[in-house]
């Protein structure tokens, strides 16, 4: 072991005299803790895919670290009424290619975002407001709703914009190999290697603030364990999403600084809606499967709830870098509700609620998680899973890598599943128009929703707090959904997470609330 130590020194210490080096530190090499599936960014709204596009791609409105909303491609915008917004568009701005920017290019956009094929998760929920869009001008653009929308440069704020004449008839394949890939971006993408790497270039002509890095390698270490020996080793300058168990060790480390934040992501446990009838991954304690889906009865669902010890989930699994909730914002954000708290964990009445709803001797159940997307996501399903079983509702752990999770969660396979959700909004809606509002292509509701849940209620609570102008009343609007949300739980909240980096000494690094590692983040201390 002391070997083994000395040599990761004296690596680290090579990377530092490299990192001095002037061609060395023009280059930035991060260690993400999933793959970038794909480089189109309109195919499926995904955390690792949403970083990585935010260097090649810009949008009209940009999202600070703080998930506060700033002027991007649109110089400016203002609402010339409660169903007409207008927007001018940046002059002077290039493509990649060197062509010029225009409102067409948006235009071409919001017709293709919402409709990309074979979409696992797409980006159409953030333009359902758009009944039409008006080209004024090269520079000007007017958005008309259907409805009030005041949410609606926060929502444009998740949709990159890409150039008509490099994507028109583009599909995915296109966007990897650099074809259509054609951004107005910071960087400019050099290799896309699936499962591997990816390869970004600084854009010299980008009209925003010049980058320090000339070159941005973003390497997809899966792997904690990687990720940890390749930052101590100097193969990379920063990681995200760091194990629990090495961040005391690198909180110590003088060659290393960690920077954290509360994280808008929040993690849960979902149940199956897509059937009333039975499911081959639930059935009774001799192996037949149940009538009917036990997770239609909020009994059920309840003493699930209150199976679960969430204050050791956090304390025991999370080692402190989650804390309980009951919600899906951490506080302070628009539309926290403050007096919506955990359920009790109270594994009597859990039993007790399970009795009430017909299944006084429980059940068996296989729970899926990925192992390798989110922190500790299996660790925090086999927890649960022994909660479970303790007040009879027997659970075995299917786990398995997120490549394999994600086609699975699509068809509906999964009996009941890890979730997590960062909202990139900042504020409530962005998670009940994605996971819990009825899933609907037409009205591009729940696109996000894999377990079909749908409550009309709820949607109804949706829709109208999504078009109150004022931001007081809405925002109670969104308080009630809150406390509306917590009283059904449709789905089994868990934890708030804790955003966690680390980098080298050195840099200084802007943490951003939506765990986005991007390299417009890192700079040079001096």
């Amino acid at each position: 072991m002391a070997k083994h130590l000395g040599l990761v020194a004296r690596a680290g210490g090579i990377a530092l005299l490299l990192a001095a080096s002037p061609a060395a530190a023009q280059t930035l090499t991060l260690g993400y803790a999933a793959v970038v599936s794909t480089m189109d960014p309109h195919y499926h709204n995904l955390g690792p895919n949403n970083a990585a596009g935010m260097h090649v791609f810009d949008r009209l409105v940009e999202r600070d670290a703080r998930a506060r909303p700033s002027p991007s491609l649109a110089e400016s915008y203002r609402a010339l009424s409660e169903t007409l917004w207008e927007f001018k568009l940046r002059r002077g701005v290039k493509w990649h290619d060197g062509r010029d920017f225009t409102a067409d290019d948006v235009a071409f956009t919001f017709e293709r975002a919402p409709h990309v094929p074979n979409s696992p998760g797409g980006f159409g929920g953030f333009l359902r407001a758009i009944s039409r869009v008006e080209v004024v001008d090269a520079h000007t653009l007017r958005l008309h709703t259907a409805q009030p929308h005041p949410l609606l440069p926060i929502d444009l704020a998740s949709v990159s914009i890409i150039a008509r004449h490099a994507a028109t008839g583009a599909q995915a394949e296109d966007y990897n190999n650099g074809r259509a890939a054609i951004g107005t971006g910071p960087y400019r993408l050099a290799a896309y290697r699936s499962g591997d790497r990816l390869e970004l270039l600084r854009n010299d002509a980008y009209w925003g603030e010049r980058e320090p890095w000339a070159r941005v390698n973003i390497r997809f270490l899966l792997n904690d364990g990687a990720r940890t020996a390749a930052l101590l080793a100097g193969d990379a300058d920063l990681i995200e999403q760091i194990p629990t168990s090495d961040l005391a060790r690198l909180r110590r480390e003088p060659r290393l600084a960690v920077t954290e934040i509360p994280s808008l992501r929040t993690v849960f446990m979902s149940p199956d809606y897509s059937r009333t009838g039975s499911h081959p991954l639930v059935t009774d304690n001799a192996g037949a499967p149940l009538p009917q889906n036990p997770f239609l009865d909020h009994r059920v669902r309840r003493a699930l709830s209150m199976a679960i010890n969430r204050k050791a989930l956090a304390e025991q699994v999370m080692e402190g870098a989650g804390v309980p909730t009951a919600q899906w914002l951490p506080p302070g954000a628009f539309g926290y509700n403050p007096d919506v708290q955990p359920v009790a964990f109270d594994p009597e009445t859990a039993r007790r609620l399970l009795a009430e709803a017909g299944f006084p001797e429980g059940f068996r159940l296989s729970l899926a998680t990925p192992n390798d997307r989110w922190p500790n996501d299996a660790r925090l399903s086999q927890a649960v899973a022994q909660m479970w079983t303790r007040i009879g509702v027997r659970t075995a752990v299917d786990a398995m890598p997120f490549s394999a999770f994600t086609p699975r969660r699509s068809r509906q396979d999964h009996a009941m599943q890890l979730g997590a959700w960062g909202s990139s909004t900042g504020e409530a809606s962005n998670y009940l128009l994605s996971i819990v509002a009825t899933h609907d292509r037409q009205r591009l509701t729940g696109a996000a929703n894999m377990t079909r849940h749908s409550d009309p209620r709820l949607d109804d609570m949706v829709l109208r707090g999504a078009a109150i102008m004022d931001e007081e009343r809405r925002e109670a609007a969104w308080r009630e959904a809150v406390a509306s949300y917590a009283e059904r739980e449709p789905m089994i909240q868990l934890l708030q997470y804790v955003n966690t980096w680390a980098h080298r000494r050195g840099l200084r690094h802007d943490p951003r609330m939506d765990e986005r590692t991007v390299a417009m983040g890192v700079r040079e201390a001096r």
